[in-house]
């Protein structure tokens, strides 16, 4: 007996003519009958081959018709074309995508919708957890993380929600699965001593401004990236956030912040709009933090992150993330006495809910030295006042001494890390037109990209002096046939 294929897979027969033909199911018209698509070709391997690109070409287009018995990949990819990806976000439409076309419909695509069971998804996600990550494995593992597990099982709920909502299936069977215990990234601060050495270190790499201004104002990073000079007004000392920077599949995107409450105005004191003025003196761009490599365009978030590490290596400072820089702005309001209402306005949370959640730790600290404030007010006792967290005692600035970087002669190019596994080696040197010319190389680390910068030079140094040659002859021939004449 033939080996019958499973739903969603098509059909590959053998025609009278000695073709061979694949056939696949696009889609249903208003009767509910299939639509289908079909493929030709000499031998059943290639026509396989030609099936597989057809079901690949057409595997994301819109079924005309929904029903409880088609496959659970097509209903997912209807769901997010049509129902959710409309209302989302450029960075979350790429993490929804990763998560549905990655991992879900590869795994569940083909099971029909009326008989994915809970014991189905169950399996799924176990999987994810234990072999999931389809990526860089070498560096994070073979499994996904347990946010990954749950947004994939967020995907698949909301996804067969709507399902009964159409009265495709009765039941949701995403509901009451056992997931991964949801977990907050920890939140780290610096200290007055490493934020000191932080700023000290930053001057010599040259990022002095934008970790001044991050800790100043607990901007978030996409946010800092995407201020330009016609945001701040010098003369108030006003400054509007209304976009931010974001990376989505390699490709920069400047857009409106998530919530209404990211747009916002904040007051920079006095000597940080002097320190502003005095820094967009050396600064031509519209951006405040330009791209060190491309023209008129931000710095990319990684990148940021990337020099952010670096500088605390090189300071002795702990390593943070660079949204902790907005968690230690954050603390240290509170600890000084700003109210949490005016703290949430300033760094954009959509309520005093949200600050008073991620920063509890703050403010407890805080009710108890009021409740204590209060008993020695009105009981006359002598209470002592609680302390807060005990941070490492603050050795003698002077002490620190910054680490210099080497700089680079003149005529040996630049290097740039782009990403963790790719460097960039640029040179531009001044060509024999008199007009610089600009010429990329790439490598997986620092070390071949040298090695490959060092042997561009070389070759566009000897390929300008050449030109310079045949330029310098042809003028000499020009001048000698003008003495003839």
């Amino acid at each position: 007996m033939a080996k019958r294929r499973k739903s969603g897979e098509g059909t590959v027969r053998q025609r009278k003519d000695g073709r061979w033909e694949g056939r696949v199911v696009i889609g249903y018209d208003e009767k509910g009958l299939p639509k289908t698509k079909n493929v030709l070709a000499k031998t059943k391997t290639e026509c396989a081959e030609k099936l597989e690109a057809l079901k690949e070409t057409v595997g994301s287009s819109t079924p005309d018709k929904c029903t409880s018995d088609m496959p659970f990949g097509d209903w997912m990819d209807f769901w997010y074309q049509n129902y959710s990806k409309i209302s989302l976000r450029p960075s979350t439409q790429a993490g929804y995508e990763n998560h549905i076309y990655k991992h879900i419909i590869p795994s569940l695509g083909r099971i029909p919708l009326n008989k994915l069971t809970q014991n189905d998804l169950q399996v799924f996600y176990a999987n994810l957890k234990k072999n999931g990550r389809v990526n860089r494995t070498e560096i994070y593992g073979e499994g996904l993380s347990d946010r990954s597990v749950r947004a994939c099982h967020g995907c698949c709920r909301t996804a067969l929600d709507k399902a009964v909502a159409e009265k495709l299936i009765r039941v949701n069977p995403a509901i009451g699965c056992k997931l991964p215990p949801k977990r907050g990234k920890e939140m780290q601060i610096l200290t007055s001593d490493e934020m000191q050495r932080l700023l000290i270190q930053a001057k010599e790499e040259g990022f002095y401004q934008m970790f001044l201004l991050d800790i100043a104002t607990g901007m978030r990073r996409g946010e800092l990236l995407a201020l330009q000079w016609e945001d701040i007004n010098f003369e108030t000392g006003e400054v509007r956030i209304n976009k931010q920077v974001q990376a989505v599949n390699g490709e920069l995107i400047v857009s409106q912040p998530k919530t209404k409450s990211s747009n916002r105005t904040i007051i920079l004191p006095p000597a940080m709009i002097n320190m502003l003025q005095e820094y967009r003196k050396t600064n031509q761009s519209r951006w405040l933090f330009p791209s060190p490599v491309k023209e008129d365009a931000p710095i990319v978030p990684s990148y940021a992150r990337r020099r952010m590490q670096q500088t605390l290596e090189r300071a002795g400072c702990k390593k943070v993330r660079f949204h902790d820089l907005r968690h230690t702005f954050a603390t240290m309001a509170l600890e000084h006495g700003m109210d949490v209402k005016t703290l949430s306005t300033i760094i954009g949370h959509v309520s005093s809910a949200t600050t008073l959640d991620i920063y509890s730790h703050v403010t407890d600290t805080m009710q108890k030295q009021a409740a204590v404030r209060i008993d020695r007010q009105i009981g006359k006792t002598d209470a002592p006042m609680p302390q807060e967290e005990q941070r490492s005692p603050r050795p003698d600035q002077r002490s620190f001494q910054p680490y210099q970087p080497k700089h680079r002669k003149p005529g040996t190019g630049c290097v740039y890390q782009i990403n963790d596994h790719l460097w960039e080696g640029k040179y531009t040197p001044v060509g024999a037109d008199g007009k610089r010319i600009s010429r990329n190389v790439y490598a997986k680390n620092r070390e071949e990209c040298e090695e490959k910068l060092a042997v561009m030079i070389e070759e566009m140094k000897k390929e300008i002096e050449e030109k310079r040659k045949n330029c310098t002859t042809h003028n000499s021939g020009n001048e000698s046939n003008n003495n003839i004449l």
